[in-house]
Order: C-alpha cells, then structure tokens, then sequence
C-alpha cells in the first residue's frame, strides 16, 4: 500500500564519481547521510552552489540547495535534515544526466522501470497533486546499497483515449505498473527521488516529508 505523508521536497544519496561525470549515483559521498553544506560546495564548486527557500508540495517552503542551478541537464536539489545548520542530507532530485541507483534514468517508461525492478511496483493515479508517485516496497529497486530509498513520479504521455481509460489511471487511487492502462497512456520518469531515512523514524521520500511505501 502507498502511504505518502507529503510536505515539500525531493531525496537524496551520495554521488559514485566526480561530480561531473554522468554517472550512477550510489548512496554516499558529498551527498551521503551525514554530509554539510560545506561539503557539497567544496566537491561542487561554491559558486555551483545556491542555498535558500524553495517552493514545496501543498503551499509550504523550505530551505533547500541548488547546484548547478544555470545548467539544466545537471542541476539537482538537495534537501537537508537540519535546514538551519544545513547539514545531514535528507534527500535530493537526481540530474537529467545521472544514472539513479539501478539504473533508473529520467524519460524511462514504466515498464523500463519495471523491468529494472524485476516486478511490478505501486504508483498513484494521475492528474492530482501526488499523481504518478511511486514507490518500492518490494524488487530490486526497494533494497538500495547505503541505506537510501527511491521514489519516482510518473507522467503520461498520451491523454486517455476515452473515460473509461481516464476513470482507471486518474485521481487519489493506488495503481500498479503491470495495469494494462498504462500501456495506452505511456508514462515515463519525471522526477527522480533519492532519499534516507530520518534519524526521528521518518523518511523523506520526494516532494517532500515523505514516509512511502510502495503497493503490494
């Protein structure tokens, strides 16, 4: 079942290499766990690096990094437990041009995913304010090397043919990637989420202060 409780943000890991290299992120690094401010600008570059408030999920803000904020297929979000010391990474976006954990990239299909996952995976309906979020509670991609988790959001590509396709993919609803569906309306990633768990038993799953657990 997808529980989501959403606040406002993205997730977060460590990169595997330099950090411009177009690699396969791994959960450690200057975006590790346990990671400051003062890493990420010396492994980025400070004037890579713009720290301040960022809109998020319902109306709500926070205080977030940017890097590399002029360049859009390497720009990414890092979120942070601790906004005001702006340390120990909750989670961040992943880049257009990086590979996440598993090999999930931006602009995959659902059933691409799928495959990386080794079986189906829940997701909610499209067309709301948590359209198209999913999860791994179970497969390949729900037991991520260092201790982070995954969360990605889907969108269409093709609108629903006719309303009885709409009525089945769309609203507050738990879906699975395996539904025929959504082979008519084609989703692809468009948000890719890395994230650890709160040190207080919460996990910050994308979009926000999120605890997510993927449908069964």
């Amino acid at each position: 079942m997808i529980a989501y409780r959403l606040g406002a943000a993205a997730l977060g890991l460590g990169l595997l290499a330099g950090p411009a290299a177009a690699v396969e992120i791994a959960c450690d690094g200057p975006l590790g766990p346990e990671s400051t401010l003062q890493a990420v600008e010396q492994a980025y570059g400070k004037n890579n690096v713009v720290t301040g408030e960022v809109d998020g999920a319902e109306g709500m803000t926070m205080i977030a990094t940017t890097v590399f904020p002029n360049d859009e297929d390497k720009s990414f979000r890092i979120y942070w437990m601790n906004e005001d010391e702006h340390a120990g990474v909750a989670g961040f976006t992943v880049a257009r041009a990086d590979t996440a954990p598993g090999g999930v990239k931006l602009g995959m299909g659902i059933r691409e995913v799928e495959a990386l996952n080794g079986q189906a995976f829940g997701l909610f309906g499209f067309y709301w304010d948590y359209g198209g979020a999913a999860s791994f509670a179970e497969g390949k991609l729900s037991e991520l090397p260092g201790g982070c988790s995954m969360a990605l959001t889907f969108s269409p590509t093709v609108e629903p043919p006719n309303q009885k396709i709409s009525d089945a993919v769309s609203g507050d609803q738990e879906l699975t990637s395996d539904m025929p569906e959504l082979e008519v309306v084609k989703p692809v990633v468009t948000v890719v989420n890395i994230g650890y768990p709160d040190p207080e038993g919460d996990d910050f799953d994308g979009e926000g202060d999120v605890d997510t657990t993927a449908a069964d």
